[in-house]
């Protein structure tokens, strides 16, 4: 997810690597600019850590948004 508008190509100057979820079930990922400003926050294996309403409102970054039910979850 971005903070405000989508991160330009090269914009994040310094990310902050795999931050693990309770359960190690997925990881966090942080983005700054040269700054120090947070930028936008990844979510990586989301279906995991993320409730399902917050995935049927999700968009992809450069894909738009997502339609509801259209996003794919992981099996149980």
């Amino acid at each position: 997810m971005t903070l405000g508008r989508p991160i330009a190509p090269g914009e994040a100057a310094q990310q902050i690597h795999s931050i693990a979820t309770p359960g190690g079930r997925g990881e966090v990922t942080l983005d700054f600019d040269a700054e120090g400003r947070l930028l936008g926050v990844e979510v990586l294996n989301a279906s995991e850590v993320l409730a399902p309403e917050v995935l049927d409102g999700a968009a992809h970054p450069g894909r738009g948004r997502a339609h509801p039910g259209r996003v794919r979850r992981a099996a149980p």
